[in-house]
């Protein structure tokens, strides 16, 4: 990551040759304007402006001399990009193009390591981080990539540099061959985040003695209050209001079932309020979640009757960190939704369940889905990538009439344009993906779940999820929230479990939710939970709004 000098009053000095010169050089397989660029301005061999290094660009542009080149004058071949792509990664993403193979072979002759992997930088769409090879769609080619990888088995591995080896002014500041000496898990005490950190403690400790003082004054005030005062307020009590809805383009979001991530709740897990969350959690799951969250392993953490829970509990433990540093953000919320099991933490953030009894439900939720996709012939669901509506809806047609009238297949989630999922039986959407991919689509995969949810396959985990909500009661939310069913916000509290039933069996608008957002004015988005799964999606609906977007994992 790029260090943040905001408030720093630094500015880069503007150079003679302008960023697009440097990395032209590299672009172009010319290392004598390369050599000239550098001896004239301030620019390393090893900076990432957002695109990658000079080795991913020369890897990208098929310059095999210069890749040469620039490891043989400081580059390091197993510097990753923003996305976790080393150029190892980048020649396998494109080994079915001419010339890159030769390129992956060399990388490997110079050190490249093929055991790492990259960030999980499209968490709903293809989640995970991927290995070099991973990377690869040509079944033929991984082959090639595979007899590449054992046959320099052998070849003494380079080190990963340090991350910040590509922030530009880390390598102004420290210079190449110092960063270069640092540890990939070293953590730098920068000046700036030193002092951020100063400011931060010095407003908490105000704030503190803020509330300290304004408790103190409230108590003296009950303390001189008159007997006419009290029995005043004895015979008339006030009415209770609810709070009036802000009036803020701020709206929470929550991710659903997918982007969960070992690791997760070790931001949060010392918070007062989410270590309540997790002994009630306890209490109710009967086993302990931040273990499993913490540690995993992935398998168990992905199976949906553990990983509903572990998310619910996740995206609202985010609003408590989001809480603890910009309370104000959290305050100022005057909306909410949440992709699929998501919304579940939008009901609770919103008042209109407690959490113990949604993490009740969403128990119950989890464990009847994951019965329900047991159930019958095997299913699942694709995503489809870069076609129409009218095209995804043709081919599930056409699907479901070649495969007999009890075949599944149908619409199950529109989260962006020409962004799709379809469920239903598995040899129907192996069909579907046959025939997505021959109508042009950009991808068509099969997604990681274990059943066609937001389909009639998950008819009996309505049925469940129905029985659990009757138990608990619903409150009138002090801020809309927007249902997956219908892209508005909920009319009552009293229509909430049969839209959550439907939900199961309907599918998710979460395109029109999002759009309807920020047409409502819901311009400062926050995503709350692990991942960038929401974010992702803003990003293909509305550029000036996903840029403003945040993300606070648990």
């Amino acid at each position: 990551m790029p260090r943040d000098m905001t408030g720093t009053g630094r500015y880069p000095p503007n150079p003679f040759y302008r960023p697009i010169s440097f990395y032209s050089a590299v672009r172009l397989g010319d290392p004598e304007q390369l050599a000239k660029v550098m001896q004239t301005d301030p620019y390393f061999v090893t900076q990432d402006n957002g695109a990658g290094a000079p080795v991913h660009f020369a890897t990208t542009y098929r310059q095999l001399d210069m890749v040469h080149h620039l490891l043989n004058n400081g580059a390091e071949v197993n510097q990753a990009d923003e996305k976790g792509f080393t150029p190892l990664h980048r020649a396998a993403y494109l080994a079915h193009y001419d010339g890159y193979l030769e390129i992956y072979e060399y990388l490997l002759s110079r050190g490249a390591d093929p055991g790492i992997r990259t960030e999980e930088y499209d968490p709903y769409l293809n989640p995970g981080k991927h290995l070099p090879i991973d990377v690869c769609e040509d079944e033929e080619v991984k082959q090639k990539l595979r007899a590449l990888d054992k046959k320099y088995s052998s070849t003494e591995k380079v080190r990963r540099p340090h991350p910040d080896i590509g922030c530009w002014w880390t390598l102004y500041d420290y210079g190449l061959d110092r960063v270069r000496m640092w540890k990939p898990d070293y953590k730098h005490p920068y000046p700036e985040e030193i002092r951020r950190q100063k400011d931060d403690a010095e407003r908490k400790k105000a704030k503190a003695e803020r509330r300290r003082r304004k408790a103190a004054a409230a108590a003296r005030g009950v303390e001189a209050g008159t007997d006419n005062n009290a029995a005043t307020h004895s015979s008339q009590p006030a009415a209770a209001k609810a709070p009036a809805v802000p009036d803020t383009p701020i709206a929470f979001l929550f991710p659903g079932q997918g982007s969960q991530v070992v690791g997760m709740l070790k931001e949060s897990k010392d918070l007062p309020a989410v270590k309540a969350m997790l002994e009630k959690a306890k209490a109710v799951l009967g086993y302990d979640l931040l273990d499993v969250c913490l540690n995993g392993p992935k398998e168990k953490l992905d199976d949906t009757t553990i990983a509903q829970p572990a998310l619910f509990v996740a995206g609202l433990a985010a609003v408590e960190r989001l809480r603890s540093t910009d309370p104000k953000a959290v305050e100022g919320c005057s909306a909410t939704a949440g992709l699929s099991l998501g919304e579940y933490c939008a009901l609770v953030f919103a008042g209109a369940m407690s959490f113990e009894d949604g993490l009740k439900v969403v128990k119950v939720r989890g464990e009847s889905m994951a019965a329900a996709a047991k159930m019958g012939p095997p299913h699942g669901m694709l995503s489809i990538i870069g076609l129409s509506d009218d095209d995804v809806d043709a081919i599930c047609k056409d699907v479901r009439s070649r495969s007999g009238p009890e075949s599944v297949c149908q619409m199950a989630n529109y989260l962006f344009p020409q962004g799709r999922v379809i469920s239903g039986h598995k040899t129907a959407l192996e069909v579907a993906m046959t025939e997505a991919t021959k109508k042009g689509a950009l991808k068509a995969v099969p997604l990681a779940v274990s059943g066609a949810f937001h389909t009639s396959l998950m008819q009996p985990a309505r049925d469940a999820l129905l029985q659990v909500l009757s138990t608990i009661k619903m409150e009138t939310p002090r801020i809309p929230i927007y249902s997956n069913v219908t892209a508005h916000h909920f009319p009552e509290a009293a229509a909430i479990p049969a839209m959550l039933g439907r939900q199961l069996v309907e599918p998710v608008q979460w395109e029109s939710i999002l759009k309807a957002l920020i047409g409502a004015g819901k311009t400062q988005l926050h995503e709350l939970g692990p991942g960038a799964q929401v974010k992702a999606m803003l990003k293909r609906i509305n550029n000036d709004v996903w840029k403003a977007a945040k993300n606070v994992a648990a």
